[in-house]
């Protein structure tokens, strides 16, 4: 992967995507986008290197958009990065939690704090996003008002973090895309490759499972699997999968040759080394 100058994340400054990147790439300048679709375009017009794309969450699930956005994209996935997401607690300067009356934050930010809040007795009121919600509470410079959202948030727009790690359950991590221009070149005998493809199943008794029996008939470890209707229609399904090794390892070569007999379309997305935090 070449070295990452500048990214592009979807949200305003102080998103957790933001905060993805910064950790990842901690001397890129990172610029933010209004929507996933101009995230991507600012990789493919060459303004920023790399694209961080969210694309599941080990408590809210897959983030649908970006699933369905990236086969489109004309980006490639080139590595994956996992935030361990911690929700902060945060107001304006001089505020304690007793002043509080309304917290401010995304739906999620506000589902995975839900007890919490319960607790403490406080109104919930739903934002567009997390870093919005801290900026939004920044403006109105209200004791009554506080936001959850990331560290970085916190720093961007000035404010008090009155609790860390707010979040009921303590393990809370979203997986990241980094994507760009071009595929990795990678090693066929590298360890620790994974690659992500799309396809869509023919018309035909049991396509799927004749799709997928390369995989188990060659020993390759497909390590998620996801379906979601194609924008032809509800009739066509694509699904979306990870799975151990190089496309030109002797065993997936095999496994996608047979593949290929049952899919109406193949599109590898990605061949890209396995995040460390795997092993953990």
């Amino acid at each position: 992967m070449k070295k990452i100058n500048s990214f592009s994340f979807q949200g305003v400054n102080g998103a957790y995507s933001e905060q993805a990147g910064k950790n990842l790439f901690p001397e890129a300048k990172s610029f933010a986008c209004r929507t996933f679709e101009e995230m991507f375009e600012q990789v493919r017009i060459g303004k920023v290197d790399a694209a961080m794309v969210p694309i599941e969450n080990s408590l809210a699930g897959r983030v649908a958009d970006t699933q369905r956005l990236i086969p489109e994209s004309n980006l490639k996935i080139t590595s994956e990065y996992f935030l361990e997401v911690n929700h902060n607690l945060m107001a304006i300067k001089g505020s304690k939690i007793s002043d509080i009356k309304r917290i401010h934050s995304h739906e999620q930010g506000i589902a995975q704090c839900r007890n919490k809040i319960i607790n403490l007795k406080k109104e919930m009121i739903i934002q567009a996003d997390t870093a919005g919600s801290a900026k939004m509470i920044s403006e109105l410079n209200n004791k009554e008002d506080s936001a959850i959202a990331s560290e970085l948030a916190a720093k961007i727009y000035n404010l008090e973090i009155l609790e860390t790690n707010f979040q009921d359950s303590q393990h809370n991590v979203t997986r990241f895309l980094v994507m760009q221009k071009d595929l990795n070149q990678i090693k066929i005998d590298s360890d620790q490759i994974l690659t992500t493809l799309v396809f869509n199943v023919r018309s035909i008794p049991a396509a799927l499972y004749k799709c997928l029996g390369g995989f188990a008939s060659n020993g390759v470890n497909i390590t998620k699997l996801e379906s979601y209707v194609h924008s032809q229609g509800f009739d066509v399904a694509q699904f979306y999968i990870d799975f151990e090794g190089h496309p030109d390892n002797s065993s997936v070569k095999l496994a996608l040759e047979e593949m290929k007999f049952f899919c109406k379309h193949l599109q590898i997305l990605g061949v890209y080394k396995k995040s460390d935090f795997r092993k953990k």
